[in-house]
């Protein structure tokens, strides 16, 4: 049910103009003048605004000012028996909906106006609501969005990179560091007897070792670093702007980090540890990045060749 306030100094054309608009079955408040028209807004909202010009104190052009700098979307219909073209202008270039000249040819006119400024009240809210909601879908599409963009370039398991996006990063860090001659070096690592701890222990546990050497490469890599699950056991680090002595300091220190880690069962396996062999590579002028993962790959098979919890620079 709409709600309107009727403003006018006259109690009898107030009266008239009020009951009216509640035999259009509207909630309809009357105030005497301009500062009792503000008093009943405090706290109040009002769909439609009906105010006489000519008023003792706060006149109407001044009210509709207070009321669209109080009430932006506030809709204003002035009344005047002073009418002229003029004056209904100025209200209107103020902001005011509509206007009424007084007296009343007949009271359908008030009927008519303050049906067409409710119509358009209710559809102004409709269409704000209807912005709203449409605002909120983008929002949610964005972050369904932004969730299957992930989904689609992350390991299940691990939540790290896939093999996939690995590829991407790799390639674009290998042109980058061609164009600009910046160094770039690839770290591979293998998880050492990964196929006895799952037969001893079983792929659950396997699993959340994993995941567990998963974060402990997050945690011990720089951030402009990229860590893939390349497939099964292995991962590859991609080190931007990194030359292979620093690469294989940073190999040793994710070497270090996983043999010192208290994995379940890992008193079961050789040495009493779980360990990771790591191959490093770093790029050459002639390498594309198919074989700079080669090459890592290739040091992995040394590392394990010498004994495994190794680290092993590329020939």
């Amino acid at each position: 049910m709409n709600r309107v306030l009727v403003v006018d100094d006259d109690a009898s054309i107030r009266a008239v103009v009020a009951e009216v608009l509640r035999d259009d079955g509207n909630v309809v408040v009357e105030a005497g003048s301009g500062d009792q028209a503000l008093a009943a807004c405090d706290g109040n909202e009002f769909d439609l605004v009906l105010t006489d010009i000519r008023m003792p104190g706060m006149d109407g052009i001044t009210l509709l000012g207070r009321l669209r700098q109080r009430y932006p979307g506030a809709h204003v219909v002035v009344m005047t028996s002073h009418a002229s073209l003029e004056t209904a202008v100025g209200a209107l270039k103020r902001g005011a909906y509509d206007y009424l000249s007084k007296p009343f040819e007949n009271l359908d006119i008030i009927s008519g106006v303050a049906k067409r400024a409710l119509d358009n009240v209710r559809l102004a809210r409709e269409r704000e609501s209807l912005i709203a909601t449409l605002a909120a879908n983008n929002r949610e599409l964005e972050k369904l969005n932004r969730f299957f963009r992930e989904l689609a370039i992350r390991d299940g398991l691990t939540g790290l990179y896939n093999h996939r996006h690995l590829h991407d990063v790799l390639r674009l860090e290998v042109e980058r560091a061609r164009r600009y001659r910046r160094e770039l070096s690839l770290i591979f690592a293998d998880v050492d007897y990964f196929k006895r701890y799952n037969d001893t222990h079983g792929h659950q546990h396997g699993d959340q070792v994993l995941r567990s050497i998963a974060e402990l490469l997050k945690d011990n890599v720089r951030e402009t670093d990229v860590v893939a699950r390349w497939g099964g056991e292995e991962f590859v680090i991609v080190a931007p702007e990194t030359h292979a002595a620093e690469g294989m300091e940073i190999a040793d220190k994710l070497r270090d980090a996983v043999a010192r880690f208290p994995f379940y069962g890992r008193e079961s396996m050789p040495g009493g540890q779980l360990t990771i062999s790591i191959g490093v590579a770093d790029l050459a002028s002639d390498l594309t990045h198919d074989t700079l993962v080669h090459r890592a790959d290739q040091a992995v098979y040394r590392a394990k060749e010498h004994g495994r919890n190794q680290v092993c620079l590329a020939a």
